[in-house]
């Protein structure tokens, strides 16, 4: 992205990456104007029924909280009705104070988590006047977790519940794979007494945030390593995250 969870100064958490720049993405020109910083606000924009959003951060940056807005950005943001941002993004502040007066500025409690999603997508939908588009999202969000909560399940080896321990902002996919979620890490990296706090508790799998990794998590612990994400693609479909993440966990309990 919960653990710590949210991403309240995630740690100032690295989450998605650095890279190269490319104009801000846009997508259609109807009802408010929403600029979301990256994709994973954007995510949460259009699931709550925000059909005019502008991402700042090209997907193409892996570590997005470092991220430099360029004028053009800035120029982006000028006229928006919304500016969502989260506060460990080290860039947020140069997006709001470039937002024009009008603009109304919106942390967004970036996290996966089930319940604080959909909590998250029905205060946005508050926000825009979109509560019929995000109460359908919402029921489609249930239906798709539900199924895919299913497939991994049936992948179980040997029908037993998996142990797995979990970088904190990717917890909420121990929740998705019905997995036993023996501790969590990060996101600092993991010190010695943590790697052996780890190991002891013999975990099967290692839930790793892939816009942070650092490498292979647990060295010879035996427990195999499963790189999940956080942040939508270009097309900004949350429910995106959750099935890219349940086809890497299925292939890794098979």
């Amino acid at each position: 992205m919960a653990v710590r969870l949210l991403v309240p100064l995630t740690a100032a958490l690295l989450l998605a990456g650095c890279g190269s720049a490319a104009a801000p993405q846009q997508q259609q020109q109807t009802g408010p104007k929403v600029v979301a910083t990256t994709s994973w606000e954007a995510g949460f924009a259009k699931a709550a029924g925000a059909t005019n959003v502008t991402v700042i951060v090209p997907k193409s940056v892996l570590h997005a909280p470092d991220y430099d807005p360029k004028p053009s950005d800035l120029k982006a943001v000028a006229d928006a009705d919304y500016v969502l941002y989260a506060p460990f993004e080290s860039f947020a502040p140069k997006i709001t104070d470039a937002a024009g007066s009008n603009a109304k500025k919106v942390e967004v409690a970036l996290d996966n988590s089930r319940d604080k999603v959909k909590a998250e997508v029905t205060r946005l939908a508050e926000l825009f006047g979109t509560q019929d588009a995000a109460r359908k999202w919402i029921s489609d969000f249930d239906a798709e977790y539900a199924k895919l909560s299913g497939e991994v399940k049936a992948k179980w080896p040997g029908g037993k519940q998996p142990k797995v321990v979990a970088q904190m902002f990717v917890g909420y996919a121990a929740d998705l794979a019905g997995a036993e979620l023996l501790g969590v890490y990060g996101p600092e990296p993991v010190t010695p007494s943590q790697l052996a706090e780890l190991k002891g508790k013999a975990p099967q799998f290692v839930f790793e945030n892939s816009h942070m990794s650092t490498g292979t998590v647990l060295p010879d612990g035996g427990a195999k390593q499963v790189d999940l994400v956080n942040y939508p693609e270009e097309d900004n479909d949350l429910l995106g995250v959750y099935r890219a993440n349940a086809k890497k966990i299925s292939e890794a309990l098979a």
